[in-house]
Order: structure tokens, then C-alpha cells, then sequence
């Protein structure tokens, strides 16, 4: 995927628990599980609002966009 998300790594820097973190935004575990994989192909931005808030800090710090990286699900015949 070309966008690589960092959420394990703020996790990490703040100190907070991916328990924590699901309950204080009211998502699951197991979909937050997902998100910090990568293994999501969209999220609500009501739910990264609350990511930041909660860890106080930007998309940016959680989003990293990898030049040259195809999606997995990428058609070569788009234009």
C-alpha cells in the first residue's frame, strides 16, 4: 500500500495502550488491530479526529505516504 500508518509508533511514544486507545475513541480492539496493520482500506476521518485528539497529534504523524508503491488491489490497465 503507498500509505503506511505509524499508528503502533505514536502508540509507543505516548505511552497508551491499544486497549486504551480503542476504548477513549469507541472503536473495538480487533478493528484498531487493523488500522495499526494497515490492513484497513478506509477510515472515517471522525475516527482520526479522535485518534489525534486523543494522542495529541497530527495526521501527518500517523500517515506517511510511500513513493512508488502500488496498492494491492491497483489495476495496471487504469489510465
Amino acid at each position: 500500500m503507498a500509505i503506511e500508518i505509524t499508528l503502533d509508533v505514536m502508540l509507543a511514544r505516548r505511552k497508551v495502550k491499544s486497549k486504551d486507545l480503542a476504548a477513549a475513541i469507541g472503536i473495538t480492539e480487533q478493528n484498531l488491530s487493523l488500522l495499526k496493520q494497515g490492513k484497513v482500506k478506509g477510515m472515517r476521518l471522525s475516527t482520526l479526529d479522535a485518534i489525534c485528539r486523543h494522542l495529541d497529534c497530527t495526521p501527518g504523524d500517523l500517515l506517511h505516504y510511500v513513493p512508488g508503491e502500488m496498492p494491492e488491489d491497483w489495476d495496471d490497465e487504469r489510465p
